[in-house]
């Protein structure tokens, strides 16, 4: 179940990623207005790469035996996953965001509530000897 929630959650971010770097004003319709500026496209774009990282990390954890890296991977998209869907209940709940985020918070929910999961069902590494 860990490689498929690795698999999914690389594929969400990577296409996220890609979408702010390629199509900032077509991810953004709605929030970015069609005459921003060239400085908060770039400011988009940018924000794209962490992104990107993220997924390639994510991918490349998919196959990952029990480890303390691992569980650093699973701890890092539970806090990044449960503070965008934190800020999309905000967003939502305040009117403050765009009607897309209704849809947000529940594809955001699920993958924190999916690593909070993993987490609290990973199995602790084994003492190494020393």
């Amino acid at each position: 179940m860990l490689k498929l929630l690795f698999t999914l959650s690389a594929a969400y971010l990577a296409a996220v990623g890609l979408a702010l770097m390629i199509f900032p004003r077509e991810f953004g319709v709605g929030a970015v207005p069609p005459d921003a500026s060239s400085e908060l496209i770039a400011l988009l774009r940018l924000l794209g790469g962490p992104f990107l990282g993220i997924a390639v990390l994510n991918w490349l954890s998919r196959n990952a035996g029990a480890s303390p890296e691992r569980r650093a991977v699973m701890l890092a998209n539970l806090v990044g996953f449960a503070a965008v869907a934190a800020n999309d209940i905000w967003g939502v709940a305040s009117g403050e965001a765009r009607e897309i985020a209704k849809l947000f918070v529940i594809v955001h929910l699920s993958f924190a509530a999916a690593f909070a999961a993993a987490v609290r069902g990973a199995r602790p590494e084994p003492e190494r000897a020393k």
